[in-house]
């Protein structure tokens, strides 16, 4: 089927002449055949959102159509590559795209496949019929696809094979080491999940206070210069997920090249080859086209669900959703939509709605468990967390992780505000965390929670009527609050101890604080002044997250014992 261009303004190009078309089609436009998506159609004409720059398209320039939506090609070579929004891989394609340009998608590289079944086997969608797996990071399954139920009636010889080859033929559907999905429908499973089990970030004021599920998701709104990039880098380089799915959205390119690059040169903990290699990067950076960003984060949560399936836990971290929506603000304008707060389309709500719903851990239709967890970040302009963006991201997520500037400014990093934050999941992992063995971290939570909560009330108080004016009980609150921000919440991503922190040293460090606070409160009771008390040097307490390894509990033991020696000097 074949049509022309009739008018063009930007990104928009509207068509006539192609009967048959559906929505979300994809068409190819001109010579160059840049890809394009169709968004609406009328009586007359078919409206298309172009994924590349359309300088050099005119009216009258032959259009064609794909017949199929746009999808991703699913398979061998995800892992430890660069892709741009289309899952084009960006390997040698410099940081500017060329409309149009051929890139290679590594179908000449052989894959080594090891069958699973045998000619003559009954299998469903799901079933496993082979793996890839000593030249990937991660071993890889072919499983039958979606709609094909039947006798196996070919399976290849272990050997290997291009991305592209069949290798197993299910009720006469042949399947390939590839496939491809489109972007926008989410792939089915048997069985979505309710128990909570908790994904560790190695971030202590993510994981003892607002902690998140695996298969749940996150949102981190932050104003300019709060660490937004810095604590997503954090997270993907040591949360314990067998794959990373990390979506570069509209931000600035130096920044995405930073995280390549660390990513390459970091040790993965886990598997101790190089964390790129377990790790799927799709760049669409604020110099490539503005719609290709519009379909990076379907794209990416295509991929995550992709491994998903294969039974593994998935981190999918979009950074940042607010670019993603100022394309769709972009691209509605264009189109002549009624706009609605800040210029935003009214279907917003709903697009947020349908991404972070895609989150989620699942039975596969094969049987296995594996889950898809989604962090997004968000660039409120100005700081103003009431814009659009902030406030319906908070409807459709489990946990925000607010970042507060003064925090930042500061030098308190991460700069995560326990006055914003919240975690739905909370509860449920209190309960995950007693069956783990921590009967008392739900305790320890909310009663860190409410210390921090009352020294920043106190401490607001005494800047009106000085400090020598509170009771000591309440300039122990204050000091625990301290204690807290810089003993356990503040973390230095330079530190080779101090980057990542285990579960078991966390509750170690907060039961170090509490014990220290109690003993503080028993010295005020018995009449010790609180000036004294806060002479004493906490040093060797504030200290032992940085001088003890990330699993060292027996190093913050002896940084306590240090702590309550001198305490005792003063009884």
């Amino acid at each position: 089927m074949s049509a022309t261009v009739c008018r063009i303004s930007g990104s928009l190009v509207e068509l006539e002449g192609l009967p048959g078309v559906a929505m979300y089609d994809v068409v190819l436009l001109g010579e160059n055949q840049l890809p394009g998506e169709v968004v609406a159609i009328t009586d007359r004409r078919i409206t298309v959102q172009a994924y590349e720059d359309t300088g050099g398209l005119a009216p009258g320039t032959p259009v064609s159509s794909l017949g199929a939506p746009l999808s991703a090609r699913l398979g061998p070579g995800l892992l430890g590559a660069v892709f741009d929004g289309l899952l084009r891989p960006l390997s040698g394609a410099g940081t500017w795209l060329v409309p149009g340009a051929a890139r290679g998608d590594g179908s000449a590289q052989h894959w080594h496949f090891r069958p699973s079944v045998a000619v003559g086997a009954t299998v469903k969608p799901g079933d496993e019929l082979g793996t890839i797996g000593h030249d990937t990071p991660l071993p890889l399954r072919i499983v039958v696809p979606v709609g094909a139920t039947g006798v196996v009636g070919y399976v290849g010889e272990a050997g290997g094979y291009p991305a592209d080859a069949v290798v197993a033929t299910v009720a006469g559907v042949d399947v390939s080491l590839t496939t491809r999905w489109p972007v926008r429908r989410p792939r089915p499973y048997r069985e979505r999940l309710d128990a909570a089990e908790g994904l560790h970030t190695g971030q202590r004021v993510l994981d003892l206070l607002y902690p998140l599920a695996r298969g749940s998701s996150a949102a981190v709104p932050g104003g300019f210069g709060t660490g937004k990039t810095m604590l997503l880098q954090q997270i993907a380089k040591w949360c314990d997920a067998d794959v990373i799915v990390y979506v570069g959205c509209g931000e600035r390119g130096n920044e995405l090249a930073d995280v390549v690059d660390e990513l390459s040169s970091l040790d993965d903990p886990r598997t101790g080859d190089r964390l790129s290699r377990r790790t799927v990067i799709i760049a669409n950076t604020s110099n490539m086209p503005m719609m290709a960003r519009e379909a990076s984060i379907y794209t990416g949560v295509t991929v995550a669900e992709y491994f998903r399936d294969m039974g593994y836990h998935v981190v999918l971290i979009a950074d940042s959703t607010s670019r993603w929506a100022e394309a769709l603000r972009e691209f509605a304008s264009r189109t002549g939509a009624l706009p609605v707060e800040e210029g935003y389309p009214a279907g917003l709500a709903s697009a947020l709605a349908a991404f972070y719903e895609r989150a989620g851990q699942v039975v596969t239709l094969g049987g296995r468990t594996g889950s898809v967890t989604i962090i997004g970040a968000v660039s409120p302009p100005g700081g103003d967390m009431t814009e659009p963006v902030t406030a319906h991201t908070q409807r459709f997520v489990r946990s925000v992780w607010m970042l507060d500037r003064d925090l930042a400014y500061a030098r308190h990093y991460p700069a995560v505000a326990w006055s914003g934050s919240f975690s739905r999941d909370a509860a449920p992992l209190g309960s995950w965390h007693a069956r783990k063995g921590d009967p008392s971290w739900a305790r320890r939570r909310e009663r860190v929670g409410a210390l921090l909560s009352d020294a920043d009330r106190l401490e607001a108080l005494a800047d009106l009527v000085g400090l020598g004016a509170m009771p000591g009980s309440e300039r122990v609150v204050m000091l625990a609050g301290r204690l807290l921000r810089e003993g356990v919440l503040q973390q230095s991503a330079l530190s080779p101890n101090d980057a990542a922190c285990s579960i078991a040293k966390g509750a170690a460090l907060l039961d170090a604080v509490l014990t220290v606070v109690d003993r503080c409160d028993a010295l005020i009771a018995s009449g010790v002044p609180a000036t004294t008390i806060e002479e004493t040097d906490f040093g060797s307490l504030l200290r032992a997250a940085q001088e003890t390894g990330p699993e060292d509990v027996p190093g913050i033991q002896e940084h306590l014992d240090a702590t309550l020696a001198r305490l005792e000097e003063l009884s």
